[in-house]
């Protein structure tokens, strides 16, 4: 009788372990989908989907952030998704990207903040330029001497190059 009631007590614990750790699974797959607004990835464009590595740049014109595919004389227009002018007409100008480069780009806005305080920067809130390695999702063909529409799926190996744009402000440069 004694055994019974631990291998019931055993079988409650192991199926409120699997309920709590399906809950959790699911909360973070929610919060990993809902963390962008516009999916980049979609069933449409996944085969168009690849690794790159590259730099991402804000440049003057539309869009203005683009994807310069190192090694090639490749720039990628980078947008938040498909359509994603349909739903946000400014997102030429500020596309969704990963949480990562999300997280990236806040902290190298922090630390621009703080050394145009020092002094060592002119201005605060043109982002630096990031290397990473970029999976880009192709939003539209390639033409030949054509900037292509694409968007960020995801990012690894982040390298922010602060300060890139003042090299020289504080030592007889740009002022």
């Amino acid at each position: 009788m004694r055994n019974n009631g631990c291998v019931a007590l055993l079988l409650i614990s192991a199926s409120l372990t699997q309920t709590l750790a399906q809950k959790s699974t699911t909360r973070e797959q929610s919060s990993k989908q809902s963390a962008r607004k516009i999916p980049c990835k979609t069933e449409e464009n996944a085969a168009m989907c690849y690794w790159t590595r590259g730099r991402l740049a804000f440049y003057n014109g539309n869009p203005s952030m683009r994807l310069w595919k190192i090694g090639t004389k490749r720039i990628l227009g980078i947008y938040s998704g498909p359509n994603s002018e349909r739903v946000n007409s400014l997102d030429n100008e500020n596309p969704e990207f990963p949480a990562n480069l999300d997280h990236a780009y806040d902290e190298n806005y922090k630390w621009q903040v703080k050394a145009k305080a020092r002094g060592e920067i002119p201005i605060a809130g043109v982002p630096d330029p990031v290397f990473a390695d970029f999976e880009v999702c192709a939003l539209e063909p390639q033409h030949h001497g054509w900037m292509q529409s694409a968007c960020i799926e995801s990012a690894e190996n982040i390298f922010v190059q602060r300060g890139a744009f003042y090299p020289r402000f504080g030592q007889g440069g740009v002022h």
